[in-house]
């Protein structure tokens, strides 16, 4: 949600400190004052950070205060990585060929900043094996992995077999 801004009339505090268009302080004014500079410059008096004591407002017209704001955010926005979690499943049996191209695949995600949850599905009597044997099964995958990686959340038992969860390394 969007916060309001107030300006000029729309200032509540008896007190506020003064910033120039240009980045200088001015200093501490009352109010009024503060009002009667900003209209003789020509300007909004905009309050920039209302929970400050006393609160900071600047003398700046209104429209080249939004868009300078618009623009911090589009940038911000535009910065900011979006990692996805991407699962792979693979079963005991599963080939050393097909292991392969899952690996190559998880190299792929995590070369592209994502996590990477690898999964060691098991069904039927197959989930009573014994976990060591189990474990090294999943292992094996993580072997082929060819991309540097850290291990965020170490293998475990989940819902449906083996997990473990993996993220690029810095």
């Amino acid at each position: 949600m969007k916060q309001r801004i107030r300006i000029n009339n729309q200032i509540t505090a008896s007190e506020v400190r003064v910033i120039a268009e240009d980045g200088a302080n001015i200093g501490v004014l009352s109010t009024s004052e503060a009002l009667k500079l900003s209209i003789a410059r020509g300007t909004d008096l905009i309050e920039i950070s209302p929970g400050a004591t006393p609160p900071v407002v600047k003398l700046m017209d209104l429209g080249k205060y939004e868009y300078l704001e618009n623009k911090k955010t589009k940038v911000a926005k535009a910065n900011a990585k979006v990692s996805e979690l991407k699962t792979i499943q693979v079963k005991v049996g599963t080939g050393e060929h097909d292991l392969e191209i899952k690996a190559q695949n998880a190299s792929k995600f995590l070369r592209e900043g994502h996590k990477v949850k690898i999964d060691l599905f098991l069904r039927g009597r197959v989930k009573y094996m014994e976990f060591n044997f189990l474990k090294e099964r999943l292992e094996r995958i993580l072997r082929l992995v060819t991309e540097d990686y850290r291990v965020v959340d170490p293998i475990k038992k989940s819902m449906k077999g083996l997990t473990v969860i993996i993220e690029r390394a810095k």
